[in-house]
């Protein structure tokens, strides 16, 4: 005879979907857990079994098992009551609490995050990490603009997000791609089946003085399921199966990675204004370089305009200098993407292709600009050839 579980107002427990757009485990622990809040705790405890059969290392399905054994003999008044280490318990009800969120309060489907104003339509996917809800999302680009396809619990850095330096246990905020995997054989244990190590320090970070490395997105231990929500070194973290199922929507070198404290969810309408208003600012920019006015194209740059070493005022000269040798000058862009720097909505980060050509040169380019909007007007911070 089971006592009841009294543990379930602790974790915010509603009454559950019965669609969600989740991965395996996340389901099938979700379903054990409403059948808890009906109290068919026999039926909650076969679910349970199931999953572990499935997945024997989910440690905290395993405590869920121990609570509904121990409510055998007496009430449970929260998750975890079964004999164990505290810390460890604390750690799986953060689990529980993200995991059940994400069938909760689940994020409306029709929603982007702002982050991704515009993907190339060369790029088919798209990574977006929420920190805050511990979930990382996958979007598909195609003719219609992105859609979110699936998303999975992650875990990352120990205190969080807004890494600066290294060793502080924070994963970075901002914009990276996936620069190559590491299979399992030339990793330690800790990292699971395999890594895809990002882009960190990106150009805007070395300027921010910021720095560290080695931030991936690598797997588990084969001896534990998942990690808590904030436990890796600075890493997102996902289960093994997770980052299995991830791999079929990378592309080493393209596939971009939004690293967020928490995502800016809009409709479709707020997306399109807000890329508008940039698209204006870029396409605005590359007239005025075509004029060869020189004064028109650097009020396009911030006075804190940096490009590798060469700082605004020495651009300016530059600039003015090379116009004055121009007969004619086009630019074309293409490949454009444009994506908002997570956790500031003055800030743009712009990538494209660019093809120059003059009276006397041709070259071909491919680009990242930071744009920063000041005093209301959307101007050029920093520039890269990438």
């Amino acid at each position: 005879m089971f006592h009841g579980l009294r543990f379930l107002p602790l974790i915010g427990l509603l009454a559950l979907p019965a669609q969600a757009d989740i991965g395996e485990a996340d389901r099938l622990f979700s379903s054990s857990m409403q059948e808890i809040s009906q109290n068919r705790l026999d039926h909650a405890l076969h679910s349970i079994d199931s999953l572990l059969e499935r997945h024997p290392n989910f440690r905290l399905a395993q405590l869920v098992k121990g609570d509904l054994l121990l409510a055998r003999a007496r009430p449970i008044s929260t998750l975890g009551n079964a004999p164990g280490a505290r810390e460890q318990q604390e750690d799986l009800r953060e689990e529980a609490k993200a995991r059940i969120q994400a069938i909760n309060d689940p994020v409306n489907p029709d929603l982007i995050p702002e982050e991704l104003l515009q993907v190339a339509a060369e790029t088919r996917y798209a990574i977006a990490v929420d920190a805050s809800r511990a979930r990382l999302y996958i979007f598909e680009n195609g003719i219609d603009g992105i859609r979110r396809i699936a998303d999975y619990y992650v875990t990352v850095g120990k205190f969080g997000t807004g890494k600066n330096k290294e060793g502080d246990k924070r994963t970075p905020v901002g914009l990276y791609t996936i620069t190559s995997f590491k299979p399992d054989s030339e990793l330690e244990e800790l990292y699971g089946i395999g890594a895809y190590p990002l882009s960190y320090p990106n150009e805007w970070d070395v300027r921010n003085g910021r720095n560290g490395y080695g931030i991936w997105l690598h797997g588990v231990p084969r001896n534990t399921y998942a990690r808590p929500p904030k436990a890796s070194d600075g890493c997102v973290v996902l289960s093994n199966d997770d980052l299995k199922s991830l791999g079929r929507f990378i592309s080493i070198g393209q596939t971009p990675v939004v690293i967020a404290p928490s995502l800016t969810w809009v409709d479709a309408d707020s997306l399109s204004s807000a890329r508008d208003e940039l698209q204006q600012a870029i396409d605005g920019w590359r007239k005025d370089w075509e004029s060869r006015d020189t004064d028109r194209l650097l009020e396009h740059y911030s006075r804190n305009f940096q490009s590798g070493a060469q700082r605004y005022q020495a651009f300016a000269e530059s600039k003015r200098k090379v116009n004055a040798g121009k007969n004619w000058i086009k630019v074309d862009i293409q490949h454009l993407s444009i994506f908002r720097q997570p956790g500031d909505k003055d800030m743009a980060i712009v990538t494209f292709d660019q093809d120059y050509k003059s009276s006397n040169l041709n070259d071909k380019s491919r680009k990242r600009q930071y744009w920063q909007r000041e005093n209301g007007r959307w101007r050029i911070i920093q520039e890269t050839i990438l």
